[in-house]
């Protein structure tokens, strides 16, 4: 049994150009994830495609937040499919690495006070990165996606991707803008989460 199921599709016009969105609902909890695809959605299949594996940040794709670079990462991802002509941003419903909106809120609490990105959630409790990604290789398969060029500069993204039956042909460094809001949080991933160039 498929970990989800696809539940709906259309398409839409956005400000990065015409994109099919995949709606997919977990089969234990019918929470919903999504695949924002370019091109034909059954061309969608096959190898190396160009993707992105994109975790929820209501904080910084909504409000805006500068303490992240989840924003410019997201419309980055969309707009690089968008000119390839054929690529898919996996969007899952695990904000805040995976500790949901209320602990992430609570985790920039500690950040003010003084602790990294990585610090803040161990002091509540949880590992540095709890996100796992068997929804995204699930989706993957559905949309017979054999192996992906992956928009990351995370190693355990690509290596869990892996561990969940995705081939990773080739990792594509997927950067953002620094500000001085951010600097802290971009180099804790760099020197705790091992985040490469």
């Amino acid at each position: 049994m498929s970990l989800v199921e696809r539940y709906a599709q259309a398409s839409m016009p956005t400000q990065a150009g015409e994109l099919t969105l995949v709606v997919y609902r977990e089969a234990a909890s019918e929470k919903e994830h999504m695949a924002v695809v370019a091109g034909p959605v059954d061309r969608l299949a096959g190898e190396d495609v160009l993707c992105r594996v994109h975790s929820e940040c209501w904080t910084g794709e909504t409000l805006g937040s500068l303490k992240c670079d989840c924003r410019e990462q997201f419309d980055r991802a969309l707009l690089a499919i968008v000119t390839t002509g054929r690529g898919v941003v996996i969007y899952l419903r695990q904000e805040g690495r995976g500790i949901g909106l209320g602990n992430k809120i609570r985790a920039y609490a500690l950040q003010s006070a003084g602790a990294d990105t990585v610090e803040a959630n161990q002091q509540l409790g949880f590992a540095a990165d709890l996100r796992s990604y068997e929804l995204a290789a699930a989706m993957l398969q559905d949309l017979g996606v054999r192996s992906v060029a992956l928009m990351t500069n995370n190693p355990e993204k690509t290596s869990g991707l892996e561990r969940a039956g995705v081939r990773v042909a080739e990792r594509v460094p997927h950067w953002a803008g620094r500000n001085e809001h951010n600097r802290e949080y971009l180099d804790a991933k760099k020197t705790k989460l091992g985040h490469e160039s």
